[in-house]
């Protein structure tokens, strides 16, 4: 049963690389709420700290760490203002099933029960501006990969998944705001 659906909270999803964070840096500096992927801060965090829940090393633990920060997220969120999340909770779903790792119904039914707007964003496969760094260590084809389990993911969770163009970011930009 939907318990709680937030209207102005929109996530824009996707395979690692293919320009969530650009695009949401720059919704932030046009004046929007924007929340951070938690990945990133996650890995950050443990390599700090000497922590295992990394992707490479503890794939569920990481998990786990990123369904904390994003569920909180998502709950904390101003739901009077339109806010754009670099991933939603339900991503860390499809990164388990990636990882060919359990998904406890619970978390299933969290992810059924507690809604975004009904329109996720999600980009594409785009080899042209992917690139690996220390935190993000995928291949372009693991990134392929991702897409196709998001886009399933929010799909299956009744969501009305939009992909956004292979175009420069303020073009897509201007096609995200056109289709709130």
């Amino acid at each position: 049963m939907i318990t709680q659906v937030k209207q102005h909270c929109y996530v824009i999803t996707g395979g690692p690389g293919m320009g969530k964070t650009s695009l949401i840096n720059s919704l932030n500096q046009m004046g929007y709420k924007t929340i951070q992927e938690s990945g990133r801060n996650i890995i950050q965090q443990q390599l700090a700290s000497n922590g295992n829940a990394l992707p490479w090393e503890n794939q569920h633990a990481f998990a786990m760490k990123m369904w904390e920060a994003d569920f909180e997220a998502y709950t904390t969120s101003d739901t009077a203002v339109p806010t754009f999340f670099d991933r939603g909770f339900p991503d860390v779903i499809g990164y388990l099933r990636l990882c060919a790792l359990p998904v406890s119904d619970l978390m299933l039914q969290t992810a059924m029960d507690n809604r975004y707007n009904q329109h996720v964003f999600i980009t594409p496969p785009w080899k042209a501006i992917y690139h690996q760094d220390d935190e993000r260590k995928q291949s372009f084809a693991e990134a392929e990969d991702t897409y196709i389990q998001m886009k399933q993911l929010y799909t299956q969770l009744g969501y009305r998944v939009i992909e956004l163009p292979l175009v420069p970011i303020a073009e897509r930009i201007e096609f995200i705001l056109s289709n709130l």
